[in-house]
């Protein structure tokens, strides 16, 4: 097996590929189960949604921020200005307050209780 490309993707994104696999495959391994079962327990956002907050997020041109660091934060959906600080600490890059802000400004719109 070779490895083609690496690119990271949200929760949103991975439940659409587990059903292309679910409707390709017959009988899905345990694998592919598991992870079906994880999304359902944890996927709060539609696909769409997360596309389109994907592309207002990268619309706020945000230095350092890449795609990896928008799909941690698609997935995790911080509150507020200091919990998008503290998502982006797993990572070697520094946001300032007023970029951390708008990012959480982001989320809001699209968080559902």
């Amino acid at each position: 097996m070779e490895i083609l490309e690496e690119k990271p993707i949200n929760i949103a994104e991975l439940s659409t590929e587990v059903a292309k696999i679910k409707k390709r495959e017959e009988e899905v391994n345990f694998r592919v189960g598991k992870v079906d079962e994880f999304l359902a327990f944890y996927l709060k956002l539609k696909p769409a949604d997360a596309k389109a907050m994907q592309a207002e997020l990268e619309k706020l041109s945000i230095p350092r921020l890449r795609d990896v660091h928008i799909h941690k934060l698609i997935d995790l959906m911080p509150a507020t200005a200091d919990d998008v600080k503290m998502v982006l600490e797993g990572y070697t890059i520094t946001i300032t307050k007023a970029n951390c802000e708008q990012i959480a400004e982001v989320l809001k719109k699209f968080k559902k209780e």
